[in-house]
Protein backbone atom coordinates (compact mmCIF):
# COMPACT_ATOMS: atom_id res chain seq x y z
CA UNK A 1 0.00 0.00 0.00
CA UNK A 2 2.85 2.36 0.88
CA UNK A 3 4.48 1.75 -2.53
CA UNK A 4 1.18 2.54 -4.30
CA UNK A 5 0.88 5.90 -2.49
CA UNK A 6 4.52 6.84 -3.24
CA UNK A 7 4.10 5.85 -6.90
CA UNK A 8 0.87 7.85 -7.20
CA UNK A 9 2.43 10.97 -5.64
CA UNK A 10 5.50 10.64 -7.90
CA UNK A 11 3.33 10.32 -11.03
CA UNK A 12 1.19 13.32 -10.07
CA UNK A 13 4.31 15.38 -9.39
CA UNK A 14 5.81 14.36 -12.74
CA UNK A 15 2.57 15.24 -14.56
CA UNK A 16 2.45 18.65 -12.85
CA UNK A 17 5.99 19.55 -13.89
CA UNK A 18 5.52 18.12 -17.39
CA UNK A 19 2.53 20.39 -18.09
CA UNK A 20 3.96 23.50 -16.41
CA UNK A 21 3.83 26.55 -18.67
CA UNK A 22 6.40 29.13 -19.55
CA UNK A 23 4.13 32.02 -20.51
CA UNK A 24 5.90 35.34 -20.80
CA UNK A 25 4.53 38.05 -18.51
CA UNK A 26 4.20 40.36 -21.56
CA UNK A 27 4.52 40.14 -25.33
CA UNK A 28 4.03 42.89 -27.91
CA UNK A 29 4.23 42.84 -31.69
CA UNK A 30 2.21 42.48 -34.87
CA UNK A 31 -0.57 40.14 -35.92
CA UNK A 32 -0.54 39.97 -39.72
CA UNK A 33 -3.72 38.68 -41.31
CA UNK A 34 -6.90 39.45 -43.18
CA UNK A 35 -8.97 40.65 -40.22
CA UNK A 36 -11.86 41.55 -42.57
CA UNK A 37 -9.99 44.28 -44.36
CA UNK A 38 -8.16 45.73 -41.36
CA UNK A 39 -4.82 44.05 -42.22
CA UNK A 40 -2.00 44.25 -39.69
CA UNK A 41 -2.85 44.65 -36.02
CA UNK A 42 -0.77 45.81 -33.06
CA UNK A 43 -0.92 42.89 -30.62
CA UNK A 44 -0.28 42.77 -26.85
CA UNK A 45 -0.42 39.71 -24.58
CA UNK A 46 -0.47 39.80 -20.77
CA UNK A 47 -0.14 36.64 -18.65
CA UNK A 48 -2.88 36.28 -16.04
CA UNK A 49 -1.71 32.98 -14.54
CA UNK A 50 0.34 29.88 -15.24
CA UNK A 51 -1.70 28.82 -18.27
CA UNK A 52 -3.94 31.75 -19.25
CA UNK A 53 -3.52 35.24 -20.65
CA UNK A 54 -5.29 38.22 -22.14
CA UNK A 55 -4.61 39.32 -25.73
CA UNK A 56 -5.59 42.75 -27.08
CA UNK A 57 -5.26 43.63 -30.78
CA UNK A 58 -5.75 47.00 -32.47
CA UNK A 59 -6.15 47.08 -36.25
CA UNK A 60 -6.02 50.36 -38.19
CA UNK A 61 -6.94 50.82 -41.83
CA UNK A 62 -6.83 53.86 -44.07
CA UNK A 63 -7.34 54.47 -47.78
CA UNK A 64 -8.23 57.22 -50.23
CA UNK A 65 -11.89 57.43 -49.20
CA UNK A 66 -12.12 55.43 -45.99
CA UNK A 67 -10.54 54.79 -42.62
CA UNK A 68 -11.35 52.57 -39.68
CA UNK A 69 -10.20 50.69 -36.62
CA UNK A 70 -10.97 47.41 -34.88
CA UNK A 71 -10.16 46.54 -31.25
CA UNK A 72 -10.31 42.90 -30.11
CA UNK A 73 -9.77 41.42 -26.64
CA UNK A 74 -9.53 37.67 -26.01
CA UNK A 75 -9.05 35.48 -22.96
CA UNK A 76 -6.79 32.54 -23.88
CA UNK A 77 -5.86 29.21 -22.32
CA UNK A 78 -2.36 27.93 -23.21
CA UNK A 79 -1.15 24.30 -23.23
CA UNK A 80 2.40 23.10 -23.80
CA UNK A 81 2.99 20.67 -26.66
CA UNK A 82 6.74 20.19 -26.40
CA UNK A 83 9.62 22.49 -25.51
CA UNK A 84 8.83 25.97 -26.84
CA UNK A 85 5.70 24.83 -28.73
CA UNK A 86 2.34 25.75 -27.21
CA UNK A 87 -1.19 25.64 -28.50
CA UNK A 88 -3.92 27.93 -27.27
CA UNK A 89 -7.64 28.57 -27.51
CA UNK A 90 -9.73 31.47 -26.35
CA UNK A 91 -12.85 33.59 -26.63
CA UNK A 92 -13.64 37.27 -26.51
CA UNK A 93 -14.95 40.11 -28.60
CA UNK A 94 -14.49 43.69 -29.55
CA UNK A 95 -15.66 46.73 -31.40
CA UNK A 96 -14.73 48.69 -34.46
CA UNK A 97 -15.68 51.66 -36.55
CA UNK A 98 -15.28 52.74 -40.13
CA UNK A 99 -15.89 55.95 -42.04
CA UNK A 100 -16.36 56.16 -45.80
CA UNK A 101 -16.16 59.48 -47.68
CA UNK A 102 -17.95 59.15 -50.99
CA UNK A 103 -16.81 61.36 -53.88
CA UNK A 104 -19.57 60.14 -56.20
CA UNK A 105 -22.41 62.68 -56.57
CA UNK A 106 -25.72 61.44 -55.17
CA UNK A 107 -24.17 58.98 -52.72
CA UNK A 108 -23.84 59.93 -49.08
CA UNK A 109 -20.87 59.47 -46.81
CA UNK A 110 -21.23 56.53 -44.49
CA UNK A 111 -19.89 55.52 -41.09
CA UNK A 112 -20.74 52.86 -38.54
CA UNK A 113 -19.62 51.35 -35.27
CA UNK A 114 -19.96 47.58 -34.92
CA UNK A 115 -19.53 44.89 -32.24
CA UNK A 116 -18.32 41.32 -32.67
CA UNK A 117 -17.70 38.14 -30.69
CA UNK A 118 -14.69 35.98 -31.54
CA UNK A 119 -13.09 32.65 -30.86
CA UNK A 120 -9.40 31.88 -31.25
CA UNK A 121 -7.29 28.76 -31.71
CA UNK A 122 -3.63 28.62 -32.64
CA UNK A 123 -0.11 27.34 -32.20
CA UNK A 124 2.96 29.31 -31.12
CA UNK A 125 6.68 28.83 -30.73
CA UNK A 126 8.76 30.67 -28.12
CA UNK A 127 12.41 30.89 -29.16
CA UNK A 128 15.33 30.96 -26.69
CA UNK A 129 15.68 34.64 -27.58
CA UNK A 130 12.69 36.86 -26.63
CA UNK A 131 10.79 36.16 -29.87
CA UNK A 132 7.43 34.46 -30.33
CA UNK A 133 5.89 33.32 -33.63
CA UNK A 134 2.27 32.22 -33.80
CA UNK A 135 -0.31 31.11 -36.33
CA UNK A 136 -3.97 31.30 -35.38
CA UNK A 137 -7.49 31.15 -36.73
CA UNK A 138 -10.11 33.57 -35.38
CA UNK A 139 -13.75 33.24 -36.42
CA UNK A 140 -15.66 36.50 -35.75
CA UNK A 141 -19.42 37.04 -35.68
CA UNK A 142 -20.22 40.71 -36.32
CA UNK A 143 -23.26 42.76 -35.33
CA UNK A 144 -24.04 45.87 -37.39
CA UNK A 145 -24.73 46.82 -41.00
CA UNK A 146 -21.04 46.79 -41.93
CA UNK A 147 -20.24 43.52 -40.11
CA UNK A 148 -23.34 41.36 -39.86
CA UNK A 149 -21.87 38.02 -40.82
CA UNK A 150 -19.34 35.36 -39.85
CA UNK A 151 -15.74 36.14 -40.86
CA UNK A 152 -12.83 33.74 -40.61
CA UNK A 153 -9.47 35.38 -39.96
CA UNK A 154 -6.12 33.55 -40.20
CA UNK A 155 -3.02 35.44 -39.06
CA UNK A 156 0.70 35.17 -38.34
CA UNK A 157 1.85 36.79 -35.10
CA UNK A 158 5.35 38.10 -34.44
CA UNK A 159 5.90 39.33 -30.88
CA UNK A 160 8.73 40.45 -28.58
CA UNK A 161 8.49 38.74 -25.16
CA UNK A 162 9.48 40.54 -21.97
Amino acid sequence: MKNLIITTVALLGFATFTFAQDISPNAIGLRLGDSDGFGAEISYQRALGDNNRLEADLGLRSGNNYDGFKLAALYQWVWNIDGGFNWYAGAGGGLGSYSFDNDIPGLDDDSETFLFVAGDIGIEYNFDIPLQLSLDARPELGFGDYRDDLDFDIALGIRYRF
